[in-house]
């Protein structure tokens, strides 16, 4: 067993930290509560960090999954919000794997260079929430391609991405022995749909750029589909594993920015002649957040590591951002009880990163989820729902 971090991740951190330092709190307070950051996303983009995961072949960095959560985990650690651009990562997964050569070849390059975003995730629906298998958007197979109808919900950065990965069900519910079978993947020219695809902005306690999208009759070339048509939601689950390893680097980003806000202050406010870092009242939740965020680190890490060894990640992944999110939302509640009424002026960014970790507990998967998974499927109880 090795924890020494490879020299790599050293300094791509280091690196992170330093372009992270050009927008800080200020910045994204400025954009409160609706504006989308794109001085920062093109920032990463001409830095060659969206495009991470993407094979050097295709122009990306070709990096593996651990140094794509390192990335976006020092993103939230320096104050930002990594939220304004994560799918551009976890959606590679899906492209990487299951889509063909002349997919990769039509879009990578142009994804790396940054003439092209592929930040649009179109998966959950308003009226099935989290039982993805039964969703209603369809994708009706005609000359030529599909014509694809429905509602998707959520969808965040939709409005400044040029693709959306979506599923839809092209094979009936009656008509699958499986719920998850008939369900396919495809990639989206969100421009050529044209009027056929309308997009709602939805505000949200944070500034995620959330929208509902509508989908009426959009046509699509079959040369869309990725990989097998009926084996989308395997695929999806697949890079889903890799959202999990990446929402948990986020929510450890957000720990330790907490944290050290927490500790920092604690260290410097005086009360009653003293710091009141030195009140057990207010340093001891401050420290067991630090724990539970360096526990989380852990699985976080051990996920990272099975999905790039092409192992099954499953449980590992879903612990990770199970434990992540948890810890992050302990450490924002000990930094704004540390920082008392202080913590709720929008000048310390504590209420924004408290918004902003919050989400976590509830996407892009219900921590209860995550327990019903782990109860059913490693711990081998029944079925709870």
């Amino acid at each position: 067993m090795e924890f020494s971090l490879a020299a790599e991740l050293t300094e791509i951190r280091a690196a992170v930290r330093d372009l992270c330092a050009g927008f800080p709190g200020e910045y994204w307070r400025s954009l409160e509560p609706d504006r989308y950051p794109e001085d920062f996303v093109k920032a990463l983009t001409d830095g060659g960090w969206l495009a991470a995961l993407i094979p050097e072949e295709y122009g990306g960095a070709g990096l593996g999954l651990t140094a794509a959560s390192v990335i976006l985990e020092e993103i939230n650690a320096s104050g930002g919000n990594a939220g304004a651009c994560h799918a551009q990562m976890y959606t590679m997964g899906t492209l990487l794997r299951h889509g063909s050569d002349e997919q990769k070849e039509r879009y990578l390059p142009r994804l790396a260079a940054g003439d092209l975003r592929l930040q649009a995730f179109g998966v959950t629906e308003p009226t099935v929430g989290s039982d993805t298998t039964r969703i209603q958007t369809t994708a009706e197979r005609v000359d030529g391609g599909y014509v694809v109808s429905g509602q998707k919900v959520f969808t965040s950065r939709a409005l400044y991405s040029d693709l959306m990965l979506l599923l839809a069900r092209t094979t009936p519910l009656d008509e699958v022995e499986k719920r998850s079978e008939g369900l396919s993947v495809f990639l989206v020219d969100m421009k050529a749909a044209g009027d056929a695809l309308t997009i709602r902005p939805l505000r949200t306690m944070m500034n995620h750029a959330t929208t509902e999208v509508f989908l009426d009759g959009v046509e699509l070339p079959a040369d869309a589909l990725v990989g097998e048509e009926g084996q989308g939601f395997r695929y999806i689950l697949d890079g889903m594993n890799a959202e999990r390893v990446l929402i948990a680097a986020e929510c450890i980003g957000d720990g330790r920015w907490f944290v050290e806000k927490a500790a920092r202050y604690a260290s410097e406010r005086e009360v009653f002649g003293r710091p009141i870092g030195a009140n057990q009242g207010v340093q001891f939740p401050v420290a067991r957040a630090y724990a539970a965020i360096e526990a989380a680190d852990l699985m976080r890490y051990k996920a990272a590591w099975l999905f790039e060894q092409g192992e099954p990640a499953g449980a590992e992944a879903n612990m990770a951002k199970l434990l992540a999110s948890e810890a992050s939302w302990a450490a924002a509640n000990a930094c704004l009880d540390t920082h008392g009424g202080w913590g709720f002026a929008e000048e310390y960014d504590v209420e924004r990163k408290f918004r902003e970790t919050r989400l976590y507990t509830i996407a892009p998967v219900s921590n209860n989820l995550i327990l019903a998974y782990l109860g059913q499927h490693v711990l081998g109880m029944p079925r709870s729902y």
